[in-house]
């Protein structure tokens, strides 16, 4: 585990104003840090935006009409860390099989003391390792109180950690349930939970409705081609249903007793086809950082369900990205380039 004693979170990690230091995949790859850490990490920017020191505004999309691609860029400053950066995510082939897609995602960050460029990085592991985060402190915050089983649909990149981050906030889980339909992905969501949980086990499923009425908690992080759809009928009273990506019914969201998204504005963006009919959506209660910050209820009684939308904030992004290049700077990785020279 990581001291974050030894890097303050405004610590500059890099150079002048002619060079940029670029964190490949590889770089980010062999850099420990700990679930812990990264759900406190993650926990902090929502606090920081909260109290009004940190800006996230709406993402900007691009999109075909056909649907083959999609393109988002997202601009933040992080008010405690004093830095300011942009992320940028493409994704080709959404027609096609996960084999067949393409996908590059980025972060570049500026120190806003010094205004100095700090770091371009691929976004790809902090993505994978934020967007369960903030799954986990959804659960942590809006789970019936007493939640012993877990149910996550979904084995890519935002399944294979949930379980992982769930048992961070959650640590009474007893019963973990997984619903995937590719062996290689199931293969590796055990292979996360062992590695972090050498003495915990996942029951894969293959009945979905009997699973999902089970859970306490369900986490949908599938891929846009996923079979399954979990309807609210399914659902006992009290259950928490949190959406990364697909895997449940439009029901879930519009019969839900509470509706808490990280972000209204950003779940009306990206989450379009939980959209009713009319292209409406129904009234979020309350979003993730008021909740962290105490001043908003995550639920209201213990046989309430609850929706919960999980879309990215980019403060998030920068947090965690801005402790990697520490961390990276540290190590002495990355490489750096005379890109303004």
């Amino acid at each position: 585990m990581t001291d974050p004693s030894i890097f303050p979170a405004g610590a500059p990690v890099s150079g002048d104003d002619k060079h940029l230091r670029i964190l490949s995949t590889t770089d980010l790859a062999g850099i420990e840090i700990s679930l812990a850490d990264v759900v406190a990490t993650v926990e902090g920017a929502y606090r920081t935006l909260h109290a009004g020191r940190s800006d996230n505004p709406r993402k900007l999309t691009v999109k075909p009409q056909d649907g083959h691609s999609v393109a988002y860029a997202m601009l933040g400053r992080d008010g405690s860390r004093d830095v300011v950066a942009i992320k940028t995510s493409y994704k080709h082939g959404l027609d096609k099989s996960r084999e067949e897609q393409h996908y590059y995602t980025s972060l570049t960050v500026y120190d806003d003391v010094t205004g100095l460029p700090l770091a371009m990085m691929d976004c790809s592991r902090i993505g994978s390792l934020r967007t369960p985060a903030v799954s986990a402190l959804l659960a942590r915050e809006c789970a019936a109180p007493g939640a012993r089983s877990a149910l996550v649909i979904g084995t890519g990149t935002q399944g294979r950690l949930a379980l992982p981050f769930l048992l961070t906030t959650l640590p009474d889980l007893d019963r973990l349930m997984l619903f995937g339909t590719h062996s290689e992905g199931i293969t590796a969501v055990r292979e996360q939970l062992r590695s972090h949980f050498p003495d915990r086990e996942v029951e894969i499923v293959t009945d979905l409705r009997a699973a999902a009425s089970a859970a306490d908690v369900v986490v949908a992080t599938a891929g846009g081609h996923t079979p399954a759809a979990v309807e609210a009928g399914w659902l006992e009273p009290g259950t928490l249903s949190v959406l990364v990506g697909h895997g449940l019914a439009p029901s879930t969201l519009h019969e839900a007793g509470r509706v808490i998204a990280t972000s209204e504005a950003q779940m009306h963006v990206t989450g379009t086809d939980m959209a009713d009919a009319d292209g409406k959506f129904p009234p979020v209660h309350a979003e993730l950082p008021a909740v962290i910050a105490g001043v908003a209820a995550g639920r209201h009684s213990a046989k309430e369900r609850i929706f919960a939308y999980n879309s990215g904030l980019v403060v998030t992004d920068i947090a965690l990205g801005h402790r990697f290049a520490q961390l990276a700077l540290a190590q002495g990785l990355g490489t750096e380039v005379a890109l303004w020279r």
